[in-house]
């Protein structure tokens, strides 16, 4: 005779030798029964004639009958099953031990106390050494508690298959072991590239944060509230920067005696959208409550250039850190006010008029002349060298020049400049500073008109000359 071995292998025992060279009483006795007494689910077995041979403890627990009470019972009748229902139990039961393969069934069982439960069953039949029928085992549990596992199987398959936010199992290795269809979309990945892969393959900034976010979930267990945390992916499309919103449930195995984790459980929605709408919200709402405040301060101004500044002040905070009022004289533009170039400070006009700019052809200034419009420049590599060619400050790296115009004629240019640690202007910035600029072009037409009449204020310098133009030709 042979047995198993843990290695799967199968040697020869002795006559009176078990698994491990104890007594073979022992191996077929004792060691069965402990691991019957060891399963989760209730256990019973039946002989070919219907008899109970094997109760475990979990049969036990369920009904409260126990094992002496149970084993040698013909059947459930009388006990373990009403009697108006023991023969079809007992029938059901016993067929599966001529066919093939398991059997489910749901039984209404009677517990010691007289209470009833309903368990669910799984028989099938026993071979005997000749492979005749020999008997029936059968495996139960309560309908509640299979529905509980169930559920949790279901609703584990729907949240990596359904789901609408993505759900992520990170091992204990802060690796990817399990990724569902919308993280998978998320991250710009298929399902199975990232699994196994450390985050920061994907993830290009932010992964800091994210893996300081699982680390604490598996030392400490989840955070009380989801959190944002924006990062940058890498994707074979480029670089894309998202917000998510993320949850974290550390995991720990059922089995163990002491709570061992497993990994984490990242739940998260990408709501990249909501921010930035957010946040266009908050800017759009700033950016009105400035050009407000800065109409009301214009209006107070008695020299219409210092109303032309005023708003210009109003403008930069949070805008831009220089900006530059290029007004036109003829052919050229010179320059009519400025902040200071070396640091932060206001919008003042240029003391003596100012002197024509010799601007390089296609200069951002010139072009938004020309073609009546707003122009964005970014610099590129050498950015003090990028500055200094366009004869701004040397801090300068991104630009955005709006054209004044007021009455049909172009009066010139307000440039506003963002040192580095600025992004770059974005379309979005144009509107802003061509609301900004039509102010500025009123209050300089009107500063115009009132030297033309000879009611320039007290203390007021003269403006230069207009240019009339259609769509960016001089006249």
């Amino acid at each position: 005779m042979s047995a198993s071995t843990s290695s799967g292998t199968t040697e020869a025992l002795g006559p009176d030798e078990g698994p491990g060279g104890g007594p073979r009483g022992w191996a077929g006795a004792e060691l069965l029964a402990a691991l019957l007494d060891g399963m989760d689910a209730a256990f019973c077995a039946f002989d070919a004639k219907g008899t109970i041979t094997h109760w475990n403890r979990e049969a036990v627990r369920i009904l409260g009958w126990s094992a002496e009470e149970a084993v040698g019972r013909a059947g459930f009748a009388g006990w373990a099953v009403r009697r108006a229902d023991a023969g079809e139990v007992q029938a059901r039961l016993m067929a599966v031990m001529d066919g093939a393969g398991r059997r489910v069934h749901e039984f209404a069982l009677l517990r010691k106390d007289g209470g009833r439960v309903l368990v669910r069953t799984q028989a099938a039949g026993v071979r005997g050494a000749d492979g005749g029928p020999a008997g029936v085992y059968c495996a139960f549990t309560e309908v509640h508690a299979q529905i509980g596992l169930e559920r949790s199987v279901a609703l584990s398959e729907a949240l990596f298959e359904d789901a609408y936010w993505g759900v992520v199992i990170v091992d204990a290795d802060l690796r990817p072991a399990v990724v569902n269809a919308y993280a998978a979309r998320a991250l710009g990945v298929g399902r199975t590239t990232m699994l196994g892969r450390p985050l920061g393959e994907l993830v290009v900034q932010g992964v800091e944060d994210l893996e300081g976010a699982l680390q604490h979930v598996l030392a400490e267990g989840a955070p009380v509230a989801p959190a944002e945390q924006w990062v940058t992916l890498r994707t074979a499309e480029g670089k894309r920067r998202r917000c998510w919103r993320s949850g974290f449930v550390r995991l720990a195995s059922p089995l163990a005696e002491e709570p061992v984790p497993l990994g984490v459980g990242w739940l998260f929605r990408d709501v990249t959208a909501e921010r930035l709408a957010a946040a266009e919200a908050d800017r759009t709402r700033f950016r009105s409550n400035q050009l407000h405040r800065a109409a009301r301060a214009a209006s107070e101004c008695e020299d219409p250039m210092e109303a032309a500044t005023s708003y210009l002040d109003f403008a930069l905070a949070g805008f831009a850190d220089h900006v530059l009022v290029d007004l036109a004289a003829g052919e050229r533009l010179v320059r009519a006010a400025a902040t200071p170039s070396g640091g932060p400070g206001p919008c003042l006009p240029v003391s003596g008029g100012g002197v024509p700019l010799r601007y390089a052809a296609g200069h951002p200034a010139l072009r938004a002349v020309d073609r009546t419009g707003s122009v964005r420049a970014s610099a590129g590599s050498g950015e003090e060298a990028w500055a200094a060619e366009r004869q701004w400050p040397g801090d300068a790296v991104h630009a955005l020049c709006a054209v004044l115009r007021s009455r049909g004629r172009t009066l010139g240019v307000v440039t506003f400049l963002r040192a580095a640690h600025r992004t770059a202007f974005e379309r979005s910035d144009e509107a802003y500073a061509e609301s900004v600029a039509v102010r500025v072009a009123a209050a300089v037409d009107l500063r115009q008109a009132l030297s033309a009449a000879g009611a320039v204020p007290e203390g007021g310098a003269e403006p230069t000359g207009g240019r009339r133009s259609g769509r960016g030709t001089p006249s």
